[in-house]
């Protein structure tokens, strides 16, 4: 524990020198809105680059999508998707390839809370995520829907003013709400930017320990601005960022959570769908096949860095079996320590909000479809017996 402390005077003492000079970060604000969410995927860690290329567009959304759909990406997905999730793709397909009619949450924050706000909320049809969830501990999460496509604009960044709200994809709150932290918790996010799911964790407890950590040093950047732009200084303390490997975070701090959250990087579908550039498309294709691999030994770190009895959450904003359920089996095969969470009730709760794909028994799936358009997320729990 005096170890981890030290890590965290040393990252805090980072965090507090840089965090005032972080403007110029502005400039991903707006990638960060018309994203919502997105990880980055395996670029990051195998350092490939494409060329600018063209995409061209598709049919299948009766409106104009907003943006050019990548062919190269819809025949790679229609492929894999059709065996692996019949019809469920093809709700899935209508849903991702029409942007127009994307919905998006607005995840209020507790330490700057509007009243006014939240009422002009439901006056415009939006309804708590939350309030019909049976047994929910989360009553600090205010989280507010709407059954028809609509967008708050993106607050901008202003150091010294706390923003107001989060705008992200819903599923994306299920990793949080799975993780069920409690107050004093030692929790890490392995792969934390840009940060929506660290503030949402922020919106339920008062950790003893919040570790945000990215490797990849832009990101890590947006990351340190995001909780800026969420946090109140007196929690500063209880908040460290690191950019390290996360998959060696296991191996240098064994045992030293209680929770570990790993959203991983992954194929990210809505992205990859309306690439811009087909070389790097098919670059990132190429590449797929890697990414597991990379999966599979962050999850084994956070099951490293896991006290005997914490337990681990795997999310990924994929519908890829290779990247969901066959690393949770890969995991489970090769760690005698560490067994399934069931999820069903926890999910079930939820299912007026979400589609989960039937018949998946080692995790949940969200599948986007009309009405219901959040998603591609994957969410699996595991418990560290020893």
């Amino acid at each position: 524990m005096q170890r981890l402390h030290a890590s965290l005077q040393k990252c805090f003492a980072v965090f507090v020198r840089d965090v005032y000079s972080v403007s110029w970060m502005c400039r991903y604000t707006s990638i960060a809105a018309d994203t919502v969410e997105r990880k980055y995927d395996c670029n990051t860690y195998l350092n490939k680059n494409g060329t600018r290329g063209n995409s061209t567009g598709d049919k299948s959304c009766k409106r104009t999508p907003q943006k050019q759909i990548c062919q190269v990406v819809l025949q790679h997905f229609d492929q894999q998707y059709y065996d692996e999730l019949g019809e469920a793709w093809s709700t899935a397909r209508e849903a991702l390839l029409c942007p127009s009619g994307w919905q998006y949450a607005v995840m209020m924050n507790r330490f700057s809370l509007s009243v006014e706000m939240m009422q002009s909320l439901k006056c415009q049809g939006y309804s708590s995520l939350l309030k019909d969830a049976p047994g929910s501990s989360h009553s600090s999460l205010q989280c507010f829907v709407s059954k028809t496509q609509s967008r708050l604009p993106s607050q901008q960044h202003r150091p010294g003013k706390l923003k107001q709200y989060y705008l992200l994809n819903a599923a994306s709150l299920l990793p949080v709400l799975a993780l069920e932290a409690r107050d004093g918790d030692t929790i890490l996010d392995l792969c934390s930017a840009p940060g929506g799911k660290s503030i949402a964790i922020l919106q339920t407890v008062t950790p003893g320990i919040l570790h945000c950590n990215e490797w990849d040093i832009l990101r890590w950047k947006w990351l340190k601005q995001t909780l800026e732009s969420f946090l109140p200084t007196d929690l500063y303390s209880a908040v460290m960022v690191s950019n390290l490997d996360g998959r060696h975070i296991g191996e240098s701090e064994p045992g030293m959570y209680d929770k570990v959250l790993v959203d991983a990087p992954c194929s990210n579908d809505r992205s990859w769908l309306f690439s811009s550039d087909d070389v790097q498309a098919g670059t990132r294709i190429e590449q797929r096949d890697k990414l597991p691999a990379l999966q599979k030994q962050l999850l084994r770190s956070a099951v490293e860095a896991l006290r005997p009895g914490g337990t681990v959450v795997y999310s990924t904003c994929t519908l890829s079996r290779a990247e969901n359920s066959d690393v949770i089996v890969s995991v489970l095969s090769s760690c005698d320590n560490i067994e399934l969470v069931d999820l069903t009730g926890q999910m079930a709760s939820m299912s007026q909000h979400f589609t989960f794909a039937p018949g998946n028994m080692l995790g949940h799936l969200v599948i986007p479809e009309r009405g219901k358009t959040w998603g591609p997320m994957y969410v699996a729990k595991l418990k560290k017996l020893y």
